[in-house]
């Protein structure tokens, strides 16, 4: 006697969730799944006041690579970080038209012309932190070889950044939350301090 379709479709769908987790697991790195863990540890406000985290440079890049599968809308890849003291240099292949396809935004004509293929896109940025609060500041974005700085950086990220990300703070101190009192970054690791 065979069981119900309900119970056998029930029954695949279990297995089918659980063949996903695993191969979610199997197919992420081991540098991931520490920078997750310790995330997670972060994120769960259960370590003691005076703990200090250490990420490093391979799993803070394997984090990103994830989480560009995951979250990060279509046109953006290869994502990578080169860390310095107290600062950070970020580098992808980046398709703004796909980008702003993938949110509902498709460009018009003359703007796809000008904004479709992948081009190398590097972000360098310093971080000043301490008491709860950090304060990420951009020195200069690298567009194709086409280096972006001072007066001109801040008109695009005041006319173009901030309206379409307003949560973002860029030049201004935000709180870190979490407990974190501060997060120290250099060449090969970022320290995160844990507070009260």
């Amino acid at each position: 006697m065979s069981a119900p379709p309900r119970v056998w479709n029930s029954m695949r769908k279990r297995m089918v969730l659980a063949l996903a987790g695993i191969s979610l697991l199997l197919g992420s790195s081991p540098d991931y799944l520490s920078a997750r863990r310790k995330f997670d540890q972060i994120e769960q406000e259960r370590l003691r006041a005076g703990t200090h985290v250490v990420l490093t440079a391979r799993e803070l890049n394997a984090y990103a690579q994830q989480a560009v599968r995951e979250t990060v809308p279509e046109g953006v890849r290869d994502p990578k970080l080169a860390l310095g003291p107290n600062s950070v240099t970020a580098t992808a292949w980046v398709d703004f038209a796909k980008v702003q396809q993938s949110q509902g935004n498709p460009p018009g004509w003359l703007m796809s012309q000008l904004l479709s293929g992948e081009r190398p896109v590097e972000v360098m940025a310093h971080i000043r932190s301490g008491g709860g609060q950090a304060t990420v500041d951009l020195d200069s974005v690298q567009i194709s070889g086409v280096t972006i700085q001072g007066p001109v950086l801040d008109y695009l990220i005041r006319n173009y950044v901030l309206p379409r990300v307003p949560d973002a703070k860029i030049g201004q101190p935000f709180a870190l939350g979490h407990r974190i009192e501060r997060i120290q970054v250099q060449p090969t690791q970022v320290d995160v301090s844990i507070g009260r």
